[in-house]
């Protein structure tokens, strides 16, 4: 950070990740029935279906992937431990906030064991 153009450019992918969990948290909240791909890529819905385990999944399996966007944040909070009982609290900004940089370390993972990485 020894240049202003640095900063400025730390500042601005700061305000596209807090744009993108606040976006998430707001859909959870406003939405019943939103679709996932309205904020997540379809890579990482398919990441969140074979690592966390969905209650939806398996009473309905019918159903391949997350059919709600509900559905698919609170899949994202069990990387960090949520548990999703009647009793917890709704999603927050930081719970999301650490469950998406988990999801994209496990992307990264997914594309280096892929090998899908430019050199």
């Amino acid at each position: 950070m020894r240049t202003a153009e640095r900063l400025v450019k730390l500042l601005a992918m700061f305000c596209i990740l807090g744009w993108r969990i606040f976006y998430q948290t707001m859909l959870n909240c406003a939405t019943q029935h939103a679709a996932p791909t309205l904020a997540f890529t379809s890579l990482e819905i398919k990441l969140l279906n074979r690592i966390t385990f969905s209650t939806f999944s398996q009473a309905h399996p019918k159903f391949r992937g997350f059919p709600y966007m509900r559905s698919a944040l609170t899949q994202l909070a069990r990387l960090s431990g949520y548990l999703a009982r009647t009793s917890d609290s709704q999603l927050s900004d930081t719970v999301i906030w650490r469950c998406l940089s988990r999801l994209t370390d496990i992307e990264l993972g997914y594309f280096l064991g892929t090998k899908n990485v430019a050199n």
